[in-house]
């Protein structure tokens, strides 16, 4: 049986670069950032408003990432909600 390989057209992961976690290609913005949004209540418009260059598709595939590798989002979110009540 092959092995499965996951791509995702506008999600990248760079060593150096955010930790090396998933972000959105040509941007700074992590995959978790995005799901944090929309968890904490925004909507897919209100973010692609929130975050200049981010398009629907992105937000998308933010999900669709979201939803392959559900421990290792949900770890950088709450710890980024952990951050921001110090």
């Amino acid at each position: 049986m092959a092995a499965t390989v996951e791509t995702y057209r506008y999600i990248i992961k760079t060593p150096g670069i955010c930790g090396g976690n998933a972000r959105l290609e040509n941007s700074r913005v992590g995959v978790h950032d995005v799901v944090g949004l929309l968890q904490n209540g925004e909507t897919v418009e209100s973010v692609t408003r929130q975050l200049p260059g981010a398009t629907r598709a992105q937000v998308y595939e933010c999900l669709s990432y979201y939803e392959d590798h559900l421990t290792e989002i949900d770890y950088l979110v709450a710890r980024q909600m952990a951050d921001a009540g110090k």
